[in-house]
């Protein structure tokens, strides 16, 4: 009755801010408020006078005008594009420019019946992230064209804020079917992207079940924190070693205390192709590529999960390598189903979910499920709020007596985050009444 009672609460007192947003989206979105932006940005890029009238520039001076300013971007080393970059609905701030640093990378592979869930994926990433995103999608062959078919049929606002390409799952050393059928099919081809994407500095690699709750951003943020050995990152397999599974039940090598878990791992590939690893093999060392095979041949006998096994054999050795990130960047059913042992997503809310256990799709965990559906769901372009906020909010009262449903905090914290950000961006600032000129 007390955890209905606190539900009750927290909804009522969102609920002003709620009809704050639809009050102020509906007005942002109306021709009389659209055209004050409009011409607020008119003033804004428009030269100032220099003692000259108020008139409008010649159509020739206006040429001159445009053409200093693409050629300005240009030094700065930004993309000229022939259409305008399209703002989303999620009020976006920051540059225009889509500087190469500014172009984050996300790499997942997807094989049998992934697609629908790789694309909720994509999505949920695409929704809240502020700098644009290059997908690198390995998929098998037979779906290449479910995925151009999917990611073709986004309105154009939304495409024009990522790129992709697919891939063929090939791995450049070893037997391939071998390789497949290690854990999941297809699973062990992350193991190879230092070696495919050469031309890529920096990734973050998820599996399809991975659902972001707040930009991805924050995550690659991460990048800068490594110091100068760490060339990955990963959250723990689990918070606590006495019901974690490799502290219990491996028969191999692992990282740390309780292992670590690769469903989201953030790799600087630079590093990781020009680093010498520490093996129980060679004393020497050996490179990424040349390290893979003879370790998978010595431990092949011995792992349970796959490549996610090989990871932690090799950080095991290297662990002076991996950039450890909280359980919040990579939350599972194991925080929550045994008892909360997240404290990280009781305090600040989960960042990333990852649904692994099947639980996007059957009712084991109906916490999951009820997130997934939200976001797969949700139309895009339709207000946040109403279409993806609220009936999230709604739905999650049916979980709260549920293992992983009675904190619902962790579970809608950083959502709420998000949106109120949305709300200032979009709302806030739109509506906000301007400066007084001075006489």
């Amino acid at each position: 009755m007390r955890l209905h009672y606190k539900i009750a609460v927290i909804a009522a007192g969102f609920g002003f801010f709620l009809l704050l947003y639809f009050w102020g989206a509906s007005g942002a979105d109306d021709p009389p408020l659209k055209e004050v932006v409009e011409k607020t940005h008119e003033r804004l890029l428009s030269p100032p006078a220099h003692g000259r009238t108020s008139a409008r520039l010649s159509h020739r001076q206006e040429a001159h005008e445009n053409r200093r300013k693409v050629a300005k971007v240009a030094n700065r080393g930004g993309n000229v594009s022939a259409k305008p970059r399209q703002r989303s609905d999620v009020g976006r701030s920051g540059s225009r420019g889509s500087r190469a640093e500014d172009l984050m990378h996300l790499a997942v592979v997807a094989c049998g019946n992934r697609v629908d869930e790789t694309l909720t994926m994509v999505k949920s990433a695409l929704l809240f992230s502020i700098k644009k995103i290059k997908f690198h999608i390995f998929a098998e062959e037979d779906l290449t064209e479910q995925f151009e078919k999917g990611l073709s049929q986004w309105p154009r606002p939304l495409s024009s804020r990522f790129q992709y390409s697919l891939y063929p799952i090939t791995f450049s050393v070893g037997n391939a079917e071998e390789w497949k059928r290690l854990f999941k099919p297809c699973a062990a081809q992350r193991l190879f992207l230092p070696v495919i994407l050469k031309d890529v500095d920096s990734l973050l690699y998820v599996d399809t079940d991975v659902l972001f709750l707040r930009p991805m951003d924050d995550i690659w943020k991460f990048l800068k924190a490594f110091n100068s050995t760490q060339l990955a990152a990963m959250a723990p397999e689990h918070e606590i070693p006495k019901i974690g599974w490799y502290s219990r039940f491996a028969r191999h090598p692992f990282y740390g205390v309780t292992g670590v878990n690769s469903g989201v791992m953030l790799m600087n590939l630079t590093r990781i192709r020009t680093t010498l690893f520490k093996n129980s093999m060679i004393a020497d060392g050996l490179s990424w590529e040349d390290l893979l095979h003879p370790l998978y041949q010595k431990y092949k006998n011995h792992i349970t999960w796959g490549d996610q096994d090989l990871l932690n054999i090799i950080f095991h050795y290297n662990p002076e390598c991996l950039y450890i990130f909280p359980c919040q960047w990579n939350y599972r059913p194991d925080h929550c189903m045994y008892g909360s042992n997240c404290k990280g997503a009781e305090e600040e809310g989960v960042s990333i979910l990852h649904g692994n256990r099947g639980v996007y799709h059957d009712d084991k965990q109906p916490a999951f499920k009820v997130v997934y559906d939200a976001v797969h769901d949700y139309p895009f372009g339709e207000n946040l709020f109403q279409s993806l906020f609220y009936p999230l909010q709604t739905k999650f009262l049916d979980t709260v007596n549920t293992l992983c449903g009675r904190i619902p905090q962790v579970f809608l914290k950083q959502i709420e985050k998000t949106m109120r950000a949305v709300f200032e961006q979009k709302v806030v600032r739109h509506v906000r009444p301007p400066h007084r000129e001075r006489r």
